[in-house]
């Protein structure tokens, strides 16, 4: 006679048997687990990028000195920026409208002058600023340009300089944006995976009856719930490291800390995501209805409020608020701090208690919400 808790455990085995040979029979769930990843991953990481190089920049030199020549130089041999032609200050605004140009350095009579007798030279840059994001970074790469040109103008006698100035960038030195990007990714494309593969594949055995088969046998509403969820946990974790190595190999991001506490903070991930999707066929019990709310409350949240895109510090206080009960936001937290910083454990446990108490939310209210009956 076994006990109970080996009865519990052949049955989940069962659950979980039999959610395997469904998931090897049905392409479109192996499509939607490694193959859709994929695909987005290469196409996010060398479509979306936020590095700006060779920005046009157009100059009204109205000095033509030896020193406003200097100037034209420095931005022209920075890489940054590459010539878009002369122009007189009053032209720089019909340059922008055309899309010729995003910047004009304005060089005003007697720049030179001004830098020999050791004064700011009489220089402008103006921007198109219709593009935010462009024109910020115009505006810091023209500072570091117009910085670096300053100290040289302020050289003492013999040549030397009155300071030097040294930065380091750490983690990401070279401000790449797949670097930034992929951890984010990762945990977009497993939130939306793992909500949407439970909401389907549960509410589509609500539409064929199946349920109603489970509900007439001996097996219980906790052990269909794990059994059904097991199988696409370990698909997740599969999909996490497919995911991980093709980021690393793709984009060379860095993985500085430890696997294991990578994985363990994905498994907690899943467990909340996979919960969210079972409540919603639970829920819904039709897969049109299921994949809408599962693409919705799975996308836009992991897109817009965990920090993937845009910091959360700067977003409006309630949505901060809103932000601290998206899982998301504490696995890209975790996985930019183990990928790019070789954080531990002692750093990102509160992310992984956060995770841990909102999956044990989610995965309760789905298992509340699941009834032993046809309604």
């Amino acid at each position: 006679m076994r006990s109970r808790p080996a009865r519990f455990a052949i049955r989940i085995g069962a659950m979980a048997s039999k959610e395997v040979l469904h998931i090897v029979r049905d392409p479109r769930t192996l499509l939607l687990a490694f193959v859709m990843p994929l695909v987005l991953l290469l196409l996010f990481g060398y479509g979306v990028s936020f590095d700006l190089e060779r920005l046009p920049l157009a100059v009204a030199d109205a000095d033509r000195t030896p020193a406003s020549r200097a100037l034209v130089n420095a931005f022209a041999r920075s890489g940054e920026f590459t010539l878009a032609g002369a122009l007189a200050p009053e032209e720089a605004e019909a340059l922008f409208r055309r899309g010729k140009a995003v910047a004009a350095l304005v060089i005003r009579p007697g720049y030179g002058r001004e830098r020999i007798r050791g004064q700011p030279g009489a220089a402008a840059l103006l921007v198109d600023g219709a593009d935010a994001s462009t024109a910020s970074q115009v505006l810091q790469k023209a500072a570091a340009i117009a910085q670096a040109e300053g100290l040289r103008g302020a050289a003492l006698p013999g040549g030397a300089l009155p300071y030097e100035i040294r930065t380091w960038t750490r983690y990401n030195p070279t401000a790449r944006s797949a670097i930034f990007m992929v951890p984010g990714l990762t945990v977009y494309l497993l939130a939306l995976g793992a909500v949407l593969l439970t909401a389907l594949t549960i509410a589509g055995e609500w539409e064929r009856g199946s349920m109603e088969q489970l509900f007439a046998s001996p097996v219980g509403r906790v052990e269909i719930i794990v059994g059904k969820i097991l199988p696409y946990l370990a698909l997740g974790l599969v999909q996490l490291l497919l995911v991980v190595a093709v980021g690393a190999t793709a984009f060379a991001v860095p993985v500085l800390g430890s696997l294991f506490l990578l994985f363990a903070l994905g498994l907690v991930f899943l467990l909340g995501m996979l919960g969210q999707g079972l409540f919603i066929s639970v829920v819904a019990k039709n897969q049109l209805v299921a994949t809408q709310a599962g693409t919705l409350s799975s996308l836009l949240p992991s897109l817009l409020l965990s920090g993937m895109l845009f910091p959360i510090d700067n977003m409006p206080r309630p949505l901060q608020w809103l932000s601290a009960a998206i899982p998301a936001r504490y696995l890209v937290h975790g996985l930019r701090g183990i990928l790019l910083k070789g954080n531990g454990l002692a750093e990102l446990w509160p992310d992984l208690v956060a995770m841990a108490v909102i999956g044990a939310v989610i995965v309760g209210v789905a298992t509340a919400r699941f009834q032993r009956r046809i309604a």
